[in-house]
C-alpha cells in the first residue's frame, strides 16, 4: 500500500521524468491534492484599501495516479 497524503504533510514529489518537488499539502480531496512549492508577498494594490490576503501561494497539482511517486516527510499542526 502506498502513502496517502494528508493536509499539512510535507512531501517531496519525485516524478517519473525525474523532476523533483517539495512542499506542504494544501489541499487534499480524493482526486487530487495541492502542493505548496512556493510563497511571495503580494505587491501592493492600487485599488484596495484593505489587504485580505498578503502572500501569493504557488501550487502544483498532483492527481491520485501519482501519489505512489510522493514520498512523505513530516507534518505540522494545523492554525
Amino acid at each position: 500500500m502506498h502513502y496517502i497524503p494528508r493536509l499539512n504533510d510535507y512531501v517531496k514529489w519525485t516524478t517519473s521524468l525525474g523532476m523533483v518537488h517539495e512542499g506542504w499539502v494544501y489541499f487534499y480531496d480524493e482526486e487530487y491534492v495541492s502542493i505548496e512549492v512556493g510563497v511571495k508577498d503580494k505587491p501592493p494594490c492600487q485599488y484596495s484599501k484593505e489587504h485580505k490576503h498578503k502572500k501569493i501561494h504557488i501550487l502544483i497539482v498532483c492527481h491520485n495516479q501519482y501519489w505512489p511517486e510522493l514520498e512523505y516527510i513530516k507534518s505540522r499542526e494545523s492554525r
